[in-house]
């Protein structure tokens, strides 16, 4: 049996994960990494102290030691700083992949191993198999609510040592797990917004950090259509929240480019050949790996974002950390900044970040 340390957030999820865990008779400590507490006006809306609260609860309820761990410098050096730094360069940052890496498979893994833990367990929705080389790979949980998009910047070190103990459980069996170990927590709504931000707007967010810096919204021909706050504040492939009538029936304006240099933000209608919204190339850099190259694998697909399908694939090298990616059929809205997770078939390959969007003509 192992002592493992289990990252316990006072959710549902983690709290059956933790109690699985000990149910198999492992040695199981519950940690609550303290990352965001909306202290001094900062912006949010993450409830830290009855998160805490529920997760202390379940860990008096199982009998297992439970510690806290104040890491709010770190989330903000590791996470915020490169989310700003993202949206400050006119790229879209995904939060939640770099929360993965550099916290929960970072700092609480180098915390754990430096106490003498020989583990660490999340309560994401992945399965983790080993190989007989002694490495192991990550699959697709095997719930509709697969998580492993989100652990695709993490590297063989980070998850030799992890284990999603639900992450062969349907959602709905998670639920009645609770139950089943009458968890303090079993009817405890699913938390929603930025990794330990809370649920808070995105632009409410960056709106605290980032000063208005208002621009004109034009057509492709050139055409100004209205006025924005910020190119930070949009995304490729946004259509809600521009603020702009089409004044054609049925049809709605979507963001198809920013123009930095004249603080333009580009819009069209869209339609199914809207230019700059479809594409099938795109250079993908700062790749990372969970184990095999992409070259070994049978079946190449990539995931260009959460709730998106995986589409197949064929991959260019350009160098260790980067090449050209060819979708088998175009994508809308690719957008730089953004996390391309890799798979084959349901075992994750790694992940990259989106650097250009190559577009026909």
């Amino acid at each position: 049996m192992a002592k493992i340390l289990a990252a316990m957030s006072g959710g549902v999820d983690s709290s059956v994960a933790a109690a699985l865990l000990q149910e198999a008779g492992h040695e199981v400590v519950g940690a609550y990494m303290k990352n965001w507490t909306n202290e001094e006006g900062l912006p949010g809306d993450c409830p830290w102290e009855q998160d805490i609260i529920d997760a202390r609860a379940v860990c008096e309820h199982l009998g297992i030691e439970f510690r806290i761990l104040s890491l709010t410098d770190e989330y903000r050096d590791r996470v915020v700083d490169y989310l700003l730094s993202g949206y400050r360069n006119g790229v879209t940052p995904n939060p939640d992949v770099m929360c993965n890496r550099e916290m929960k498979f970072g700092i609480f893994l180098e915390f754990a191993k430096a106490q003498g833990f020989e583990q660490i367990a999340t309560g994401h929705y992945a399965q983790i198999r080993p190989n007989e080389d002694g490495t192991s790979d990550i699959y697709r949980g095997a719930d509709g609510k697969d998580q492993t998009y989100f652990l695709a910047k993490l590297e063989q070190d980070q998850i030799q040592p992890a284990l999603f103990p639900i992450g062969h459980i349907p959602k709905p069996q998670v639920r009645e797990e609770a139950d089943r170990f009458a968890l303090p927590v079993a009817s405890k709504k699913d938390s929603q917004g930025i990794c330990f931000i809370g649920d808070i707007k995105m632009s409410d967010f960056l709106a605290y950090y980032i000063d208005d810096q208002p621009g004109d919204i034009v057509t492709l021909e050139g055409k100004k259509v209205g006025g924005h706050r910020g190119l930070h504040l949009h995304t490729l492939g946004q259509r809600k929240g521009l603020g702009v009538a089409s004044n054609t029936y049925g049809k709605a304006y979507v963001v198809v480019a920013k123009r930095p240099e004249a603080n333009q933000l580009v819009v069209a209608l869209e339609e199914p050949d809207t230019p700059y919204l479809w594409a099938t190339r795109c250079r993908v850099g700062s790749i990372s790996l969970t184990n095999q190259p992409l070259s070994a694998a049978e079946a190449l697909a990539a995931q260009p974002r959460y709730r998106h399908p995986s589409v197949p694939v064929s991959f260019e090298p350009e160098s260790d950390t980067s090449g050209i990616l060819t979708f088998a059929e175009p994508q809308r809205a690719l957008t730089p900044g953004q996390i391309c997770a890799f798979y084959d078939e349901r075992k994750l390959l790694g992940g990259g970040i989106f650097e250009e969007i190559m577009y026909d003509g």
